[in-house]
């Protein structure tokens, strides 16, 4: 893969990837990190593609200015925990610790992201095994295990036997939210669909399941803006 860097402020940075599918030239903006990616049909040149966003760049720069911006986490970055924004500071010990509204990171500047996403990774593994754990035993089905990824298309899943995936970046959701996610996987236990059956499965285990899975569509996506790399 190559990149374009379109000038201006902010430039922009496209990432090219090259498609013997694809059968026209075609530009795609991520709703979940800004990201840019063009595609070229093999037989393109990577000119003709930089021609091709130029022509587009008005259209660019509209949607980017509608898309917040990605976010690296560092000293000073303002982060969702549980919901609750917390600001990142230095810390002593060896320890994440959180206090009034900070959120304080041992260790050198380079670290703090790392030490950052493994705090809440374990957080979140927490959290979503005593939410899963209650609600599989609510429904009287206990599940295999548990893992955590960085899925960008689904907040969770549930296999055929019996394994729980779910987002690690739940954490930064509110609490309801991440409890919801729960039942809903954990329904599938019982219902491997999304039939009404189902819903009533979630229903009975979670409650009114409505709010916290429009808060997921409208405002989930900036939960990936964080960048821990």
């Amino acid at each position: 893969m190559g990149q374009i860097r379109l000038p201006g402020n902010p430039p922009i940075e496209v990432t090219l990837r090259r498609s013997a599918r694809a059968r026209r030239l075609s530009l795609r903006l991520s709703r979940l990190d800004g990201r840019v990616t063009l595609t070229l049909p093999n037989g393109v040149s990577e000119r003709e593609g930089r021609d091709f966003v130029l022509s587009k760049e008005s259209w660019l720069r509209g949607h980017l200015d509608g898309h917040e911006a990605a976010c690296v986490v560092n000293f000073g970055s303002v982060l969702p925990v549980a919901g609750v924004e917390l600001t990142l500071a230095p810390g002593t010990g060896r320890s994440v610790r959180t206090r009034d509204g900070v959120l304080h990171v041992p260790g050198a500047e380079d670290q703090v992201a790392r030490r950052t996403q493994a705090f809440l990774k374990t957080l979140a593994r927490d959290r979503l095994a005593i939410a899963s754990d209650r609600y599989a035993a609510a429904l009287g089905k206990p599940y295999n295990r548990l893992t955590l990824r960085d899925t960008r298309s689904r907040w969770g899943s549930c296999t055929a036997d019996g394994g729980l995936m779910y987002s690690w970046r739940l954490i930064m959701a509110p609490p309801e939210v991440l409890d919801y996610v729960a039942a809903h996987e954990v329904a599938h236990l019982q219902e491997m669909n999304h039939s009404p059956a189902f819903w009533a499965v979630v229903e009975r285990l979670y409650g009114d399941w409505r709010a916290p899975r429009r808060w997921l569509r409208e405002a989930g996506p900036a939960l990936h803006r964080y960048r821990f790399d």
